[in-house]
């Protein structure tokens, strides 16, 4: 660093140093990202701690990858555009680096790996990989202003009251999304994106809890039940739970991510089950029972009690024509709800939408506007189903840059 001080304002100005690769967060993709890239990287965030989200995912216990990873279970204006970089860095590859530090871990349901001990083990080995790679890390640092001059990326960064002017050859944008801004997220990878010639799809809340009108669900808040939830032709078979604000449980999640303001979802509540067959059956051998009280055997009581407001689900079984079973299975079958919104970036999980693709190459996530410039992780179009699949992405894109900044710099 050169030496002398000057006053700026309020902040005093430092002398500027130059680095091979600049990476503006410290989340799960910019970590990753910095124990590849090769020395003279510098990763900076304004946070205080490094890889905040990846402390407190999977309840602290960090759900880091999932064993069923493909490109189909990614949203993305370009559904091909994932496929290099999952392909070239796998979940397999994740796995041996967790295994291979040491990390106990175990798989819960439908694929997903977490640890048998705290997140923070996954936030030790990307600091200990990225020391090992000779990167440092600025954290409590501010992004004053950026430029692209001379084949340099400018930086003014303010640190402790200073600010430095850093150039970097390579820039690394690895800030994420909008979702949970109490974790400090922004948007600025998308102001950044745009200040460099891209184009953005528009960012929305995705992997988020729906709103309906107010006390639609109060009766039944905190009552949870498996169900197939399908906006379309997308379906998850998975746990539903209901919220004093409306609905959530992964089901719910997941569909969030597929469904549009205005548009109708399908609950079955029944999942699996020939509920037509089991009343016909019931009718024959318990006549006298009532229907509200045989629907109890397939449906918690609450959720029947709320029913009954909407369905006719009075009398006994003995009562029921088939036309009328056939109408209830049906009915039971696909509860057509519509949302009237979600909960927003307090609580979503990930951000649908972020930096167009068109204007990335898929093999090294490097801008096709500037040389030198990357977009990685969830500031990216691409976004993953809950399970492990945005930490993949994470590992995957971060990998894919820093790959290709490495032979950069071994070519230069």
């Amino acid at each position: 660093m050169k030496g002398g001080l000057a006053r700026a304002g309020a902040a005093v100005v430092q002398g500027g140093m130059d680095v091979t690769t600049l990476i503006l967060g410290a989340g799960a993709a910019g970590l990753m990202c910095a124990g590849m890239a090769g020395p003279g990287t510098l990763v900076v965030d304004h946070a205080r701690a490094p890889g905040e989200k990846i402390r407190i995912s999977g309840g602290g216990r960090c759900n880091f990858t999932n064993l069923e990873v493909a490109p189909a279970r990614f949203l993305s204006g370009n559904p091909h555009f994932a496929k290099s970089a999952l392909a070239r860095y796998t979940q397999w590859d994740f796995l041996d680096l967790v295994s291979q530090a040491g990390i106990a871990w175990h798989e819960k349901t439908l694929g997903q790996l977490f640890c048998d001990g705290k997140a923070t083990q996954i936030v030790a080995l990307l600091l200990r990989r990225m020391e090992a790679a000779g990167a440092t890390l600025w954290l409590s640092t501010s992004l004053r202003d950026l430029a692209h001059r001379d084949g340099w990326f400018v930086a003014r960064l303010e640190r402790e009251g200073a600010v430095t002017e850093v150039r970097a050859r390579h820039l690394v944008v690895a800030t994420g999304g909008k979702s949970i801004p109490k974790m400090g997220a922004t948007g600025l990878a998308y102001d950044l994106a745009q200040q460099f010639g891209h184009a953005l799809v528009s960012p929305r809340p995705g992997l988020v809890p729906l709103t309906f009108p107010e006390g639609r669900f109060a009766g039944l808040a905190g009552l949870a039940l498996p169900v197939r939830a399908s906006c379309g032709a997308t379906s998850f078979d998975e746990a539903l739970l209901f919220t004093h604000r409306g609905l959530s449980g992964p089901a719910v999640l997941q569909i969030s991510s597929y469904w549009q303001e205005g548009e109708d979802l399908r609950i079955d509540l029944i999942p699996g089950t020939d509920l037509a067959g089991a009343l016909r059956a019931a009718r024959s051998e318990t006549g006298r029972r009532g229907l509200g009280t045989a629907l109890q055997q397939h449906l918690p009581a609450r959720l029947v009690a709320h029913l009954a407001e909407d369905l006719d689900l009075g009398g006994t079984l003995g009562d029921l024509s088939d036309r009328r079973i056939a109408a209830l299975a049906s009915d039971l079958g696909g509860w057509t709800l519509r949302p009237q919104g979600t909960e927003g970036w307090r609580t979503a999980e990930v951000t649908l939408g972020g930096v167009d693709t068109a204007g990335l190459d898929s093999r090294s996530m490097a801008s096709r506007h500037v040389r030198g410039l990357h977009f990685i992780g969830e500031a990216v179009d691409v976004t993953g189903w809950l399970g492990g699949y945005n930490f993949q992405w994470a590992w995957s894109s971060g990998a894919a840059a820093a790959r290709a900044i490495a032979e950069a710099a071994r070519a230069a």
